[in-house]
């Protein structure tokens, strides 16, 4: 059983917190820790912020009724920080550590959801991470995000072992662009929208120096055909008016993970 992996990692003494994003990753740990150690032993931590995808939330706090978890929302502060908002290719790092400073602030230990899959990407929260000395019970476990997903479906976690992973906001915005509340919360409603339409298929709003662009799955893309490329284009047309923006040609490509980021 993977709980049994988790449970010497799990199995120590002390307030533990748990930063929950409201993915699969860190919704699957603070399960598992409620499985795992005694009651009142374990906290919930939720950031919200613009860069937070609006529907998270209550996934966060479905959790916390679930197991019983205490709950806490928290501002962590990245939007009062120049250098996040500056977008540069470690904005993670910034973002990350005014997070952590204030979960540490709380006492007790701070974990995360990372697994070993992380490991291998360009993630400068990490350094934050270890800054603070904030653990990752999936990567001394030795556990890959297949074996979390695995873990949720153990745990009866439902839906949420299939949720496809959905970054924070900001990383939909090309790296050297500013990072601006309005933009995010306008590329959270247009996501939403797409997820109405297509479902819980991988999918992006991309913010980039002409304008967005619309990211989705290869496979739901291909089978659009005209009219359905249309509709998306309404879509988005729609949203930006909302806004009083318009812009008069969005780019359709399949879905890339990381597509914003560039470093170097």
């Amino acid at each position: 059983m993977l709980l049994a992996a988790l449970r010497r990692v799990l199995d120590t003494e002390g307030a533990l917190t748990v930063a929950v994003s409201g993915g699969v990753d860190s919704l699957t740990l603070a399960a598992a820790a409620a499985a795992l150690r005694p009651a009142g032993a374990t906290t919930l931590c939720h950031a919200q912020s613009p860069a937070v995808p609006s529907d998270a939330l209550g996934r966060v706090q479905a959790m916390a009724a679930r197991t019983g978890l205490a709950l806490r929302i928290v501002d962590a502060g990245e939007f009062g920080d120049a250098r996040y908002r500056a977008n540069p290719v470690n904005r993670c790092y910034f973002c990350k550590s005014n997070l952590y400073a204030t979960l540490a602030a709380m006492g007790g230990c701070v974990a995360s959801g990372t697994n070993l899959d992380d490991l291998g990407d360009y993630r400068p929260g990490l350094e934050a991470a270890r800054e603070h000395g904030v653990r990752h019970p999936f990567v001394e476990a030795g556990l890959r995000k297949a074996d979390v997903r695995a873990l949720a479906r153990e745990l009866g976690l439902g839906a949420l072992a299939e949720l496809p992973a959905s970054p924070c906001l900001s990383s939909r915005v090309r790296t050297g662009l500013r990072i601006e509340p309005d933009a995010l919360r306008r590329i959270d409603r247009i996501e939403a929208a797409l997820r109405d339409e297509f479902g819980a298929v991988p999918l992006r709003c991309r913010q980039e120096p002409a304008g967005l662009a619309i990211e989705l799955d290869a496979g739901v893309l291909d089978g659009l055909g005209a009219a359905g490329r249309a509709r998306v284009q309404a879509l988005v047309a729609g949203q930006l008016a909302r806004d009083g923006l318009a812009q008069a040609t969005v780019p359709l490509r399949p879905y890339r993970m990381g597509s914003a980021f560039v470093h170097g």
